[in-house]
């Protein structure tokens, strides 16, 4: 019998069409374009991390005009011996804390009050630097440098209105529950704000949250009856207002001092001595004319610390009054209270603003945090959506987790990774701006590769291509369209989500957003908003330009 033989049939060759090696061309062209944004971005970061960031003396800020204020005249006086940043509008105590902690920043101004009650949770606050520094050397923390003035907390409420009760003291606000309480976020948490002020007075209002650079404006339009305030605010004097009077004596003393990291004298001896100076050399008035340069006269920050450190310097060894220590600008300034003109507010046109001098600084900030985090996003979030098709059972899971990532709040966001990483500034936004460019691009490749057609899968195998092959030869070329759409959805939302970075200090058009809120200044509000939307249209530009160049491409061959 003759024995039969199967004919041995040769392994089909793999023939390369022009389209197939387009393709792969491509995505070799994108992944090194990714690999270079994260390469950019690990240069941005590693200094704020690192030992680097110890070459220049880092100073806070919350996010109100006077701790700006502030912290920008600590800079201007210690730059006179050694290299210092401002790092702006961190937020609020417990995120600027967290970075002081931390060591992201070395020091900002802040208030006894405040140490004693919301960081060292106090039950019975002294005002004692002594003691606030016993409990501080748990956090190698220290308070030092009494600036010379106290900024208390106060409830305050329009005098000129007709039927407005006449109130005198806070204790007489628990007979008037109709009256309306719009509270700063910050304060409706503190345990010295609304929490211990309502317990204490037995008050039956329910306020609502208001940003404290709103508050002012809302009080003057009738939206509210009560704010809180501080009492250096420079529109104290320009609204009819009422200070009710702490008769329980629920507010401590808030006297501005200077937290810093504890070897902050041994790391920085020059700049240390420099800020010696700084004490006892800002009194009330003073605060309050310099707070009304930048809130009235809308003068910036920097402009307003530079003549005050040079009218310091000028006038050591000599008493200084509030004309002197501010410039003659205060001393002449013709606002005052009841003075209607003072409400039109001074300072460069819309366009002026829109182009001052750190516009490409902040749209460098700006740019780099959108195309690194999407760029990182592209490069786990696609392999991810190819995964999610080809494990359902892992999809399955992946999906709701990325479309969870939308849900977390921003700013809760970044107060978590704050916490975790330790750092502050341009590291956790960009973690926080990738988790928020994931889910678009998974779930526009896991829908583009996931209906290719079986048949189209079926003669791919039959050309002997392995499953690695196939995807980047066939799946993704075919896909690409709809895997385009969703980066350009995430680069787009990422162009707006990017201004939540200035709360933590990584910069952007959101840094002027942010000073534009503290000071209730729309003009500032707009040159941070306005780049921002147009930084958006170019990105949608951008994509529509590629995305019709790759048609062209796809057409041929």
């Amino acid at each position: 019998m003759v024995p039969f033989e199967v004919p041995r049939v040769a392994k089909p060759r793999i023939v390369k069409t022009r389209q197939h090696a387009s393709a792969a061309k491509l995505c070799r062209q994108a992944g090194a374009l990714c690999r270079l944004a994260l390469a950019i971005a690990m240069l941005c970061v590693l200094p704020e991390g690192g030992a680097a960031g110890n070459e220049a003396l880092r100073i806070g800020s919350k996010r109100f005009t006077e701790s700006y204020l502030l912290a920008e005249i600590l800079a201007r006086t210690a730059a006179t011996s050694t290299p210092a940043r401002h790092v702006p509008g961190l937020g609020n105590t417990a995120i600027v804390f967290e970075a002081l902690r931390r060591g992201s920043i070395d020091l900002y101004p802040e208030y006894l009050g405040t140490i004693e009650l919301e960081i060292l949770k106090s039950d019975a606050p002294t005002g004692s630097l002594e003691e606030v520094n016993r409990g501080l050397a748990a956090f190698g923390l220290a308070a030092s440098i009494r600036f010379g003035f106290e900024n208390r907390y106060a409830l305050a409420m329009r005098t000129d209105r007709d039927g407005a009760p006449a109130l005198e003291t806070i204790s007489e606000l628990a007979a008037e529950p109709q009256l309306r309480l719009g509270l700063s976020h910050e304060f409706l948490g503190r345990p010295d704000g609304w929490p211990g002020l309502r317990a204490r007075y037995g008050l039956p209002q329910q306020p609502v949250g208001l940003d404290h650079g709103l508050a002012y404006e809302a009080l003057a339009a009738g939206q509210v009856d009560v704010i809180d305030v501080y009492t250096t605010d420079a529109k104290l004097g320009r609204y009819e207002l009422r200070i009710l009077r702490d008769d329980l004596d629920h507010f401590p003393r808030y006297d501005a001092v200077v937290l810093h990291r504890a070897d902050l004298p041994q790391r920085f001896p020059q700049a240390w001595a420099a800020l010696q100076g700084l004490a006892g050399r800002i009194d009330e008035q003073q605060m309050i004319a310099l707070n009304g340069q930048a809130e009235i006269e809308r003068r910036s920050f920097g402009e307003i610390a530079a003549e005050f450190v040079a009218g310091s310097a000028a006038s050591t060894g000599r008493s200084t009054s509030p004309a002197s220590a501010t410039g003659p600008r205060a001393a002449a300034n013709p606002r005052s209270a009841g003075d209607k003109d003072s409400a039109v507010p001074r300072g460069p046109g819309l366009w002026r603003a829109i182009a001052a001098e750190d516009f490409w600084r902040l749209a460098r900030q700006h740019l780099m945090l959108v195309s690194v985090s999407v760029a990182a996003a592209v490069l786990v979030g696609v392999p991810a959506g190819v995964a999610a098709v080809l494990r359902p059972r892992f999809g399955a899971l992946l999906l709701p987790a990325v479309g969870a990532l939308q849900t977390i709040p921003s700013l809760a966001l970044l107060a978590l990774l704050i916490s975790a990483l330790g750092v502050i500034g341009t590291l956790p936004a960009l973690i926080a701006l990738f988790a928020y460019a994931l889910l678009p691009i998974v779930r526009n490749t896991w829908v583009g590769v996931g209906g290719i057609a079986r048949g189209i899968r079926d003669a791919a195998d039959a050309f002997g291509l392995r499953t690695g092959q196939r995807i980047v030869l066939v799946d993704l070329p075919i896909a690409l369209p709809v895997i385009l759409a969703g980066v350009r959805t995430a680069a787009v939302i990422n162009v707006g989500t990017a201004t939540i970075a200035a709360f933590i200090g990584a910069g952007g058009f959101g840094e002027r957003i942010v000073t534009g809120l503290a000071l209730n200044d729309h003009r500032l509000l707009l040159a941070g908003a306005l780049p921002a939307a147009a930084l958006a249209f170019v990105v949608e530009a951008a994509f529509a330009l590629l995305d019709r160049w790759l048609k062209r491409r796809r057409g041929f061959g």
